[in-house]
């Protein structure tokens, strides 16, 4: 009988690390998803150029969540504007010029470039990080947590380098 037991006893334990891993990797996905979700919405604009107008924007005012200035065209199709909006971060002062898409049919701009393509996945650079502690912790997955974690913190010191 201690064998049969012994058989079951470890049949349960692996069933339940199989579930707790199971578990946890979900919930990295679904928050690695959720990254990549929250990037998208600007990021589709800063990546997907093509048909998009494109120009520099001198930021003449800031107030509240937003800044604005005129837009000067650089693209085929473009026309300039008197006034465009882009919303009030840390990578983004008033006097200051920056190449900007503008998101169709609105008058609202992202930046572009390679400084405007990493600011638009820091959310994912955030959720990577968050991502590596659930890794790490729930999964007991100390390499993929670190290439996890190293990637997100790299992602988001990209980002704040190219928007200085």
């Amino acid at each position: 009988m201690p064998a049969t037991a012994s058989t079951a006893r470890q049949a349960s334990v692996s069933a339940l690390r199989f579930g707790r891993v199971a578990a946890m990797g979900a919930v990295a996905a679904l928050i690695l998803f959720a990254g990549v979700w929250g990037s998208w919405g600007t990021a589709q604009h800063v990546m997907l150029t093509k048909g998009r107008e494109r120009g520099t924007l001198r930021v003449a005012r800031c107030a509240g969540g937003v800044c604005d200035g005129p837009f000067a065209p650089a693209s085929p199709g473009a026309r300039p504007r008197a006034r465009v909006e882009i919303e009030k971060s840390v990578a983004v002062h008033a006097g200051a010029t920056y190449d900007v898409v503008l998101k169709p049919g609105t008058g609202d701009a992202v930046r572009s470039g390679p400084a405007g393509i990493l600011f638009a996945w820091v959310p994912l650079g955030g959720a990577q990080l968050l991502a590596s502690v659930v890794v790490a912790g729930g999964m007991r997955l100390a390499r993929p947590a670190w290439v996890l974690g190293l990637a997100g913190a790299g992602l988001l010191t990209a980002a704040f380098v190219a928007l200085q």
